[in-house]
């Protein structure tokens, strides 16, 4: 008798929280964002860019995007040629309304007169 009300039990629970939809539980707690950006303010932007600099951050996947040696690269630090540089002093604008995954693509869009990128700038020949 005792086994059939624990079955009876266990049963009934499993059908009550059927109707109450996928519950996702995760261990993972979200990384903070970098100190530079505004500790403690929710943003609703993947993409800062530091115009001076001409890099990229992505706060989704905590990594920085740069234009090395032709190519575009995703690292998690920075090179040393921009280690120097105090990223909680340095300007930096929010990319609103654009989550892709192709920087260049926007890049070239938006940014590619701005900061120190001239590789879209045709430069005059001497005579």
């Amino acid at each position: 008798m005792k086994n059939g009300i624990v079955y009876a039990a266990i049963v009934s629970l499993l059908l009550t929280s059927a109707g109450c939809g996928p519950v996702i539980v995760s261990h993972n707690l979200a990384d903070p964002a970098p100190p530079w950006f505004y500790p403690n303010r929710i943003e609703m932007v993947r993409y800062v860019y530091f115009p001076e600099l001409s890099i990229y951050y992505d706060l989704s996947a905590r990594t920085y995007l740069y234009f090395d040696g032709g190519i575009w690269v995703r690292r998690r630090v920075l090179p040393p040629s921009y280690r120097s540089h105090d990223l909680n002093r340095s300007r930096y604008e929010r990319i609103r309304d654009y989550y892709g995954d192709d920087i260049q693509r926007y890049h070239d869009q938006n940014n590619a007169s701005k900061g120190r990128s001239n590789q879209n700038l045709q430069r005059k020949q001497n005579s």
